[in-house]
């Protein structure tokens, strides 16, 4: 080969290698902001889906209690579990606020008799904030510790 065709191939191949450095960078850039706004919006939905389904419960428990054919136990059953569901909605809110406060930047609270989950924003949870996410929300609810699974997500 000619000097010239050596020149040409050997700064084409130094291109090369120079937008390949540089789209390495954008992309792993690209991959971590996708990867924090995945964990957000996870938070977000899980909200999001939360609320639409306990919405549609309360205009089911609103179908019962208002309709003229439903039982008189019936409209009281609807009664006693639309209370239920509220007085679980509250303790949810408070409890994932304790947990906030505890610094978390995110933290997510299903209770499901006798069970209680926790998923806080985190990599990992250390034996020392198990124990404080442990004890400040059997506290709040008033549960044994012993029911309560937190799941980290990062």
């Amino acid at each position: 080969m000619k000097k010239r065709t050596k020149i040409i191939i050997l700064s084409l191949m130094i291109v090369l290698l120079g937008v390949t450095g540089y789209l390495n960078i954008v992309l792993n850039n690209n991959v971590s902001q996708t990867t924090t706004t995945t964990t957000t919006s996870y938070f977000v939905s899980y909200r999001n889906d939360r609320e639409t389904t306990r919405d549609q419960q309360m205009l089911y428990y609103d179908a019962i209690i208002d309709s003229e054919t439903s039982s008189q136990e019936a409209k009281d059953n609807a009664e006693n579990a639309k209370l239920e569901l509220i007085a679980i909605m509250d303790k949810e809110l408070s409890a994932e606020n304790l947990v906030k406060a505890c610094g978390f930047s995110d933290c997510i609270i299903s209770i499901t008799d006798p069970n209680v989950n926790v998923v806080v924003e985190s990599a990992s949870i250390t034996d020392d904030e198990s124990i404080v996410i442990t004890n400040t929300v059997s506290e709040a609810l008033g549960i044994e510790p012993k029911y309560i699974v937190i799941i980290p997500v990062e």
